[in-house]
């Protein structure tokens, strides 16, 4: 579907048919739109704006990221989706892993997404394809308990967005620091996380590469110290001010 650029809707439209067209090519499960849809609401409710708040929390997510020993990327449907260039991207100026890791679990989604993410120049992708090659999560009883032994299982710190309130609760009891994207600042995976970019996925990650290629060649590298001063609940509830700010101001 061909959406003109004069539609007042047009970005939001984009973004809708990327995930309508990975639907079609086997890559995000129909259950993805839905989870899209709620987000959405919550974007409607920012503005459809990156707020100083989410810069922030983006701040203290590069520093995380950087200083991270073993980081990890995980990509589930939505974020193959929405985000496979950028997720690739921040893989590389990382040195990170990217691990595919998915709810509605099919052996041929997984090689399609293995597929796509090839073809957008990435490698070395980690994959709990085969019924020996993974290590569980504790905690969780469903597909995403997986993760491959020398991806999530190791990592100390793991970039998660778009992620399930459960599994990110396990991964912060593993041990493990959990940093993810969530439009919602109320849900589990928002309150549970480590730090919690709320905003747009497709908005917030260029702005996280960026942020981390600047800070990986300032000189003032090792003052970095915006990830120890960072508090993700008060900056949550600065997020669900705003919101609740804007719900009013449309009423009036």
């Amino acid at each position: 579907m061909k959406i003109p650029a004069s539609h007042p809707r047009n970005a939001s439209l984009e973004v809708r048919q990327r995930l309508v067209e990975g639907v079609e090519k086997g890559i995000t499960s129909m259950h993805g739109l839905i989870a899209h849809g709620r987000g959405e609401a919550f974007d409607y409710l920012l503005g459809e704006e990156t707020e100083l708040e989410a810069r922030y929390a983006i701040k203290a997510a590069a520093d995380e990221l950087i200083h991270a020993e073993r980081p990890v990327l995980s990509i589930n449907g939505n974020v193959a989706a929405l985000s496979m260039p950028e997720m690739i991207k921040l893989a590389h100026v990382l040195n990170g892993r990217i691990e595919v890791n998915l709810f509605h679990f099919t052996f041929r989604r997984l090689k399609m997404i293995e597929l796509a993410i090839a073809n957008n120049g990435g490698e070395d992708v980690l994959l709990e394809g085969s019924e020996d090659n993974f290590a569980v999560l504790p905690g969780i009883d469903h597909a995403r308990a997986r993760m491959h032994p020398e991806g999530i299982a190791k990592a100390d710190v793991v970039f998660v967005p778009l992620e399930d309130g459960d599994r990110c609760e396990a991964l912060v009891k593993a041990g493990k620091k959990v940093i993810t994207i969530d439009l919602n600042p109320l849900s589990r995976t928002a309150q549970s996380a480590t730090i919690t970019i709320v905003d747009n996925i497709v908005r917030a990650l260029p702005i996280l590469i960026e942020t981390i290629i600047e800070r990986q060649t300032s000189k003032l590298r090792q003052m970095m110290v915006m990830k120890e001063g960072f508090d993700n609940k008060r900056n949550l509830k600065e997020i669900e001010r705003i919101m609740r700010k804007n719900v009013f101001a449309t009423q009036k």
